[in-house]
């Protein structure tokens, strides 16, 4: 059988994969990888080298592109408010309202991932913050420890859907240039914007509807299952509690108000409402005596090693497309896709599957700059919502994620929890959210307006 640039282009994403599972750094492995397989089809004359020219013009786009400086602002006010210790304000008066009643921790648990995973969207720095400071609360009141670390799990993990997400910031980046892509290749040459506020306005009503069957279920067990989240049976301080849950509850909140409305409420783009949370993160550290010149020191070196290392992949992700599409990889891509049986319900189910599969190994980043400007162009012109494919790719993601025996979240809480909590115990207690969240896709595939009816109503698309 004759080489042809359709070879290249498997063996080109089999071995990037492959070196990615070593654990080289994945800016370098996509980067490296493409280089490598250019300079082999340059010398088997089945590469044009005109494909490399783009790149500088590629590079000029993500240094100019004024979305993605929303990610280092997010990724500062995130920290900032990890630094400040807001979860652990948030979560010992949440506690102390509902501990008393059965299942009430978990709930708390719940609702303070919910509320940090709107107020800092980082899925790994939830996790360890919720399980550093509530799971040996949970275990120390009788929790399960399997309900306890699957309740952790699940909250930390919801960063990936609730907005302001830096999960949606990266995606409706990429899934609006998939979807004028998309719309120029059949014949539109007034191509329809989607925008990161698009996605942030659609993933409110699936993300809030997933917290509320996270706490159903809960519920439903405490009652159920009394032994498995019983009840605080000591005194908790009832002096001045109104006064306590609103100074732990409200600053967050409005800082959440602040950043998420302003966007939906189209008076500030996504980067300059970043922005306002970036200094309202600022003013509660401030506020709460948390900063000082050391802690800032530490923030701006969390901030600039975490968003060089978005903007490292996003290059090295653009070389490696460039050279895909140098091998006709998009054509082929498109021509698997369209000869599979069902149609675009038959290729979206086929880019499901392999993206979750993906998740296990791959961080969102990766999937996010690699695969989805793959295939998001193909599935987009087979007539799907850009805005509900975003958000069924960062659902999706997020099951990945808390699947057990390479979900992400679980190796995180495993970092932190005490020996005598069983990787086993982890893995049976993240079961039943895993069942919810492929409940809450299978919603979202069949009543598609969940993601798209919000942001119809604000921006009238």
């Amino acid at each position: 059988m004759e080489l042809n640039e359709y070879h290249l282009a498997l063996a080109m994403f089999a071995t990037v994969f492959g070196v990615l599972l070593t654990g080289y750094p994945v800016a370098f492995a996509l980067g490296g990888t493409a280089l490598a397989f250019a300079g082999l089809g340059l010398g088997l004359d089945l590469f044009d080298a005109a494909f490399l020219e783009a790149l500088p013009n590629r590079l000029y786009g993500i240094m100019t592109n004024e979305t993605l400086m929303a990610v280092p602002l997010f990724v500062f006010m995130g920290v900032v408010l990890e630094r400040a210790k807001i979860a652990e304000n948030l979560l010992d008066t949440m506690a102390e309202l509902l501990g008393s009643l059965r299942g009430g921790l978990g709930v708390a648990v719940t609702l303070v991932g919910m509320l940090m995973a709107a107020s800092t969207g980082i899925v790994g720095a939830t996790v360890v913050t919720m399980g550093l400071l509530s799971l040996p609360t949970m275990l120390n009141r009788g929790y399960s420890p399997a309900l306890a670390c699957g309740t952790i799990c699940a909250s930390g993990t919801l960063g990936q859907i609730i907005p302001p997400s830096i999960v949606l910031v990266l995606l409706g980046d990429v899934i609006s240039s998939a979807y004028q892509q998309a719309q120029l290749e059949m014949g539109s040459f007034a191509p329809k914007t989607v925008s990161v506020g698009d996605l942030f306005a659609g993933a409110l009503i699936p993300g809030l509807l997933l917290v509320g069957l996270y706490l159903l279920f809960i519920v439903t067990v405490a009652w159920l299952k009394h032994s498995w989240m019983p009840p605080f049976q000591g005194k908790c301080q009832e002096g001045h509690l109104f006064g306590r849950v609103l100074r732990g509850l409200l600053p967050p909140l409005i800082l959440i108000v602040l950043v998420l409305g302003s966007i939906l409420g189209g008076v500030a783009t996504p980067t300059e409402a970043a922005a306002v949370g970036a200094v309202g993160a600022l003013v509660l550290a401030t506020l709460r005596r948390q900063l000082n010149l050391a802690t800032l020191q530490e923030v701006m070196q969390t901030t600039a090693r975490v968003s060089s290392m978005v903007f490292l992949i996003l290059i090295g992700a653009a070389l490696f497309s460039l050279v895909f599409r140098g091998f006709y990889g998009d054509e082929m891509v498109v021509e698997w896709l369209s000869d599979l049986p069902g149609g675009a319900f038959g290729a979206m189910v086929v880019v499901m599957g392999v993206m979750f599969a993906l998740g296990f190994v791959l961080d969102f980043i990766e999937i996010t700059f690699v695969v989805v400007p793959i295939v998001g162009p193909v599935l987009l012109a087979m007539g799907l919502d850009p805005v509900w494919l975003g958000i069924m790719i960062a659902l999706n993601l997020q099951t990945s994620f808390l699947t057990p025996p390479f979900g992400f979240a679980l190796f995180y809480l495993r970092g932190v929890a005490p020996p005598d909590v069983k990787t086993g115990q982890i893995y049976l207690g993240v079961m039943p959210f895993i069942a919810i969240q492929v409940l809450m896709l299978g919603l979202l595939a069949m009543w598609p307006v969940l993601a798209t009816w919000l942001p119809q109503q604000i921006y009238g698309d």
